[in-house]
């Protein structure tokens, strides 16, 4: 079945937490120094946060918050099964998700990630992250971690004029009209 990308609800992104991808689980562990599911995913319903669901079960959770104005930070974290979420998650974060935050006047977004975390560092250049910097000594056991950004001259994939507009902020992919983080409610489409 073809992954679907929907608003994030407290539910789905605390089992997404309590079932996470050793690499994931990894991250999180050296960036936070005490963490539950509950608490990770109150945390990423701070802006735009979405989950992909997979045969009906969520299996990642993504998206991306501002810390000031125009500095926002991109997150995402998954299942096992995530990786076969990501092809709908990487056309989900152009069409929607980029233009969502540009729309909300970011001039710069960033996205850390663990160095020793090879897919997501392939991951972040094919979403066209830059890398800037390595980390070192940023995780709290002295891990490295990458910085990767976006800005606004660098997003070729979202076209300045488009962000201005009001129909770039965008809805969820079944219409219900949620363009951000909220209550699941309905039919599934």
């Amino acid at each position: 079945m073809t992954p679907r990308i929907i608003p994030a609800t407290l539910r789905d992104l605390s089992y997404i937490a309590a079932n996470l991808r050793p690499e994931d689980q990894a991250e999180i562990d050296c960036q936070l120094d005490q963490w539950s599911p509950a608490l990770l995913a109150l945390t990423a319903l701070q802006g735009f946060a979405y989950v992909a669901e997979l045969d009906g079960n969520p299996e990642a959770g993504f998206g991306a918050a501002e810390q000031r104005g125009g500095l926002w930070i991109a997150w995402s974290w998954g299942t096992r099964r995530m990786r076969r979420c990501v092809p709908e998650i990487t056309r989900f974060f152009h069409e929607v998700l980029g233009p969502q935050v540009a729309a909300r006047g970011a001039w710069r977004v960033e996205a850390r990630a663990l160095a020793a975390n090879e897919l997501a560092l392939r991951w972040l250049g094919r979403l066209g992250a830059t890398e800037r910097c390595r980390l070192p000594g940023y995780g709290r056991n002295g891990e490295t971690f990458i910085l990767f950004d976006w800005t606004r001259e660098s997003w070729n994939h979202v076209p300045v004029s488009k962000t201005t507009r009001p129909e770039a902020t965008a809805t969820d992919t079944d219409r219900r009209g949620q363009g951000r983080a909220g209550a699941r409610g309905g039919t599934s489409g």
